[in-house]
């Protein structure tokens, strides 16, 4: 479909997230720093930016117009960002599929599961981030149809940009990397992972402002100190989460 375009395909040998955005100079950010960050510099996992702007058609640059049908600010115009989608493309073999994704309030929630599922894909994922007023939906709809685009929304709020959401998003994934967390199980106690946000947390001082720390747990009898981790997480997901509390009990 973009035979026009040839990247270097030696960079996609570890799991990849290609980011297409208007800032390139955003990423790595937060994610050159501890966990991700030390993972990236043992190339666990990879991450390139493309600059939308490169692929503008006039020697202004110019990516976005006004809106059909009126209404403010601007929209980027599909013919821009499908050449920068088909430049992600490219750096792809045949056999390889990545997970087109573009972050923006309207897509379906990002969760735990879907992070997982992500972090899963040996082929990596493609997001797309769009400014202004979003993409013409021409752009949106044709990657849908042609390369299973998904829209994927990190909240019920808008961002200025889908810059911070790919952050988060790409910060949930690599965490779930095989070697990435050096004890193998310690995702599998987190938040979400069977349905319930996680237990109460403690450590050293024993007592702090004449709170003391649950006696359970420094007891050495890990089948009670299970159990009150369960319980704890129950009450906990019974009280600040009623909708997931509701799916655990079905």
């Amino acid at each position: 479909m973009c035979e026009h375009f040839k990247l270097d395909k030696t960079t996609m040998k570890p799991w990849h997230a290609t980011i297409l955005t208007l800032f390139p100079e955003m990423f790595p950010g937060p994610l050159a720093h501890s966990i991700a960050g030390k993972s990236l510099e043992k190339n666990q996992w990879q991450l390139s930016t493309i600059n939308i702007r490169d692929f503008a058609k006039d020697k202004h640059h110019t990516v976005d117009d006004t809106p059909y049908g009126g209404g403010t600010g601007l929209v980027m115009m599909a013919d821009v960002v499908d050449e920068a989608l088909c430049a992600a493309e490219s750096a792809y073999a045949e056999q390889e599929q990545p997970q087109y994704i573009y972050v923006t309030p309207r897509g379906k929630p990002f969760t735990h599961d879907l992070a997982r599922k992500l972090s899963k894909n040996s082929s990596g994922i493609i997001i797309l981030c769009g400014r202004y007023e979003g993409i013409d939906d021409r752009a949106i709809e044709h990657w849908r149809e042609e390369k299973g685009l998904i829209e994927v929304s990190i909240g019920d709020y808008v961002l200025s940009g889908g810059e911070m959401a790919a952050l988060v998003l790409m910060d949930a994934c690599v965490r779930l990397l095989p070697g990435v967390l050096v004890k193998e199980d310690a995702t599998t106690s987190e938040s979400f992972e069977e349905g319930l946000l996680e237990f109460s947390q403690y450590t050293k001082p024993r007592v702090w402002k004449d709170k003391a720390v649950p006696e359970v747990l420094l007891s050495g009898d890990h089948g009670k100190i299970a159990q009150w981790r369960l319980q704890s997480a129950k009450a906990i997901t019974k009280e600040r989460r009623p909708d997931l509390w509701g799916k655990h009990l079905i």
